[in-house]
């Protein structure tokens, strides 16, 4: 009986929270669709007068390319850390961490002013390469948890037969690391798409590289009264992350509530 009132007590207090956490989320769909009409032409009338195009086009080429990059790099970082014993490991991943605990509004302003004084603002590669720096410190953190996590055994077994570092990462502890992996993945992909602040500041007189978070700034400059417009924006650019999400998401929640094997 007593365990039956708790999972009542649970069930209820998750369901509070969940009703906090949509009830904004049905409040923005039913302006957007000007519910009960259901009129779909705000979505594109946003997306014709907001320049969405352009916008998640470049968010797309930003993500893809920062997600691609930093998941390689943290995988092999974090392979490096998690099962390697070298001198200076602990002063390596104590620098990974000072990333972390770093914030962006601390160095975007030098951060510019180095990237135009070697000819980066306002290109892709400006976007991109600070991302990727940023997303590497979490990465190599994440996944150095991981790899410490997997059985010694596992990767002896694996050079006692003849596997090379590089055979024994790739073909070995990756593929039985595909939760974590696609949870980092998940993480990075939702943080690079949602960056503001970043491409406010580089990107400061290219109108054709802004990404969407940013070009849906400037939307709501213009429209700021059509409240139907502006909520059609706010779903147009969130509607990408949102079906990664629903895709990844029992990866995700693997990822997140459960470990490697071990002994």
């Amino acid at each position: 009986m007593s365990g039956s009132r708790e999972r009542i007590v649970n069930h209820a207090i998750l369901a509070v929270f969940a009703v906090i956490a949509v009830f904004p989320m049905l409040g923005v769909v039913t302006q957007a669709l000007r519910l009960p009409e259901l009129d779909f032409g705000n979505f594109a009338e946003a997306w014709r007068e907001g320049h969405f195009g352009t916008y998640m086009r470049n968010s797309v080429i930003v993500t893809t390319v920062t997600v691609a990059v930093s998941s390689v790099l943290s995988i092999m970082a974090g392979y490096a850390l998690g099962t390697m014993r070298f001198r200076g490991a602990t002063v390596v991943f104590l620098l990974f961490l000072a990333g972390l605990t770093i914030p962006t509004e601390a160095v975007v302003v030098p951060l510019y002013f180095d990237l135009r004084s070697i000819g980066l603002d306002n290109t892709y590669a400006g976007l991109i390469l600070p991302q990727i720096a940023m997303s590497v410190a979490f990465g190599t953190f994440w996944m150095r948890a991981y790899f410490r996590s997997v059985p010694p055994s596992l990767v002896e077994a694996a050079r006692m037969d003849g596997a090379s570092s590089w055979t024994t990462l790739w073909r070995v502890l990756v593929p039985i690391g595909r939760p974590a992996i696609l949870t980092m993945v998940v993480l990075v992909t939702m943080w690079t798409w949602n960056e503001f602040l970043l491409p406010l500041v580089i990107v400061n007189s290219d109108e054709g590289l802004r990404t969407a978070p940013l070009g849906l700034s400037f939307f709501q400059g213009t429209h700021h009264t059509d409240y139907s417009l502006l909520m059609a924006g706010a779903l147009i650019i969130a509607a990408p992350i949102v079906i990664v999400y629903i895709f990844l998401q029992r990866h995700f929640i693997a990822g997140m509530l459960s470990g490697a094997v071990k002994e």
